[in-house]
């Protein structure tokens, strides 16, 4: 595995159990030898399910056969592995994907139709899904309501440390919890990442509220996090809630715009959002979480689009991993994101230094200083355009000799 990021946290939180969730992990030999390559998570009856999915028009099999469930909004199981993605693998993807349903659901004793999978890893080779063949009852069998920092390992490709995240919220006279695990390291970009992401609640909740707020919280999570700018065929964010919670006095939730969901809402965008920065912290390579910042757009689509000009170009990233506070670099790429932008009204900031000012180098303008301020592992840079209100956030890492190792030696 590579070194762990220097960007990684210094500590993880410990993810409390999540009533009718059960979680295990099982070595099945896809792709690696000697470590952990999928996850069974079975949940209890009544479970619903919602997702956001790559939009991608090469999508893997999982990927489709997810999408063709989530209008049921029932789920029973959840079989997702790593190594191998399933993506670009025709007929026998497709067969493989089924086979997977089909053993997840005899052992869980469910339909094929309440499972729900995901495949991140190389893609174009066949799935060897007859191995899980080996592995599911034992799965079922070991399956128990703790293993977490198990289970985001399992899904791990080239990342280098688990994502996981957790919440609580008060739901009527209730408290919930809301978990998440997530995998990502590169080929992460706009319409999410090549990443796997699984948020579970015991809170009761139908699946067309929530699936409006999976929709809602991916907005300024997910999307707007980058690394290389690549949209995975694989990307797939899936929440369930198994509704346990009704048990300790929580309300059925039938609508997103239910105004006991505020709490709920809150902590749910809290648990994406910290396992997307999780993913640019670990940004193939990085050394450097950057932060970019959008303000006086003339609409927040707007600043977005040039937020992602900036945080995809390589010589931004490159310059900000040599330590560079090239802001003419930045300049460039507010100018190429065809978006409304004036030269003559941009400021630039590095941190809280301005950098440039209406046009030019800002008069104050200290090399020594700025200099100083890239030395930071987590560097900010803001635009004001000057044009309006709207404002804008994404996050992405630096790009240096790291990313290219790992993206070189990917499938040796």
């Amino acid at each position: 595995m590579p070194t762990v990021s220097p960007l990684a946290p210094t500590s993880f939180p410990a993810l409390p159990e999540i009533a009718g969730v059960r979680l295990a992990v099982a070595a099945a030999g896809l792709r690696y030898v000697g470590r952990t390559d999928v996850l069974l998570a079975v949940l209890d009856k009544g479970t619903t399910a919602a997702g956001v999915l790559t939009q991608s028009r090469c999508p893997s099999a999982p990927v489709e056969w997810c999408r063709a469930r989530l209008s049921a909004g029932s789920a029973r199981g959840l079989v997702v592995n790593s190594g191998n993605a399933n993506a670009f693998t025709g007929k026998s993807g497709r067969a493989a994907v089924k086979l997977t349903a089909d053993l997840a659901a005899k052992a869980i004793g469910c339909r094929p139709g309440q499972i729900f999978m995901g495949s991140t890893g190389v893609i174009g080779e066949p799935l060897p899904a007859q191995k899980f063949a080996g592995v599911m009852d034992d799965l079922v069998a070991r399956a128990t309501p703790d293993g977490w920092m198990d289970a985001a390992k399992a899904i791990m490709t080239t990342d280098t440390f688990p994502k996981v995240a957790t919440a609580t919220a008060k739901l009527g006279d209730a408290t919930v919890a809301i978990n998440g695990i997530a995998k990502g390291s590169g080929m992460i970009g706009i319409d999410m990442a090549t990443m796997l992401a699984f948020v579970f609640t015991d809170a009761p909740i139908a699946a067309s509220a929530l699936q409006a707020l999976v929709k809602e919280g991916v907005v300024d999570s997910f999307n707007a996090v980058t690394v290389d700018g690549d949209t995975s065929t694989s990307d797939t964010l899936l929440a369930f809630a198994t509704g346990a919670a009704r048990a300790r006095g929580a309300p059925a939730i039938a609508r997103a715009g239910d105004r006991r969901l505020g709490d709920f809402r809150r902590a749910f965008q809290q648990v994406l959002d910290s396992l997307a920065e999780q993913i640019a912290r670990d940004g193939e390579g990085a050394r450097k979480l950057i932060e970019v910042i959008i303000e006086g757009a003339t609409s927040k689509r707007s600043a977005r689009r040039i937020a992602w000009s900036i945080a995809n170009s390589p010589l931004v990233k490159t310059a900000v991993a040599g330590e560079d506070a090239n802001w003419g670099r930045v300049v460039m790429a507010v100018g190429k994101a065809g978006e409304p932008a004036d030269r003559d009204r941009l400021s630039i900031w590095f941190g809280d230094i301005r950098v440039a000012h209406r046009g030019a180098r800002d008069p104050a303008y200290d090399e020594a200083k700025v200099s100083a301020y890239m030395k930071q592992a987590e560097i900010s840079i803001k635009v004001a355009l000057g044009l309006g209100q709207a404002r804008d956030r994404v996050l992405t890492c630096d790009l240096n000799e790291g990313y290219i190792k790992i993206n070189a030696d990917y499938r040796s």
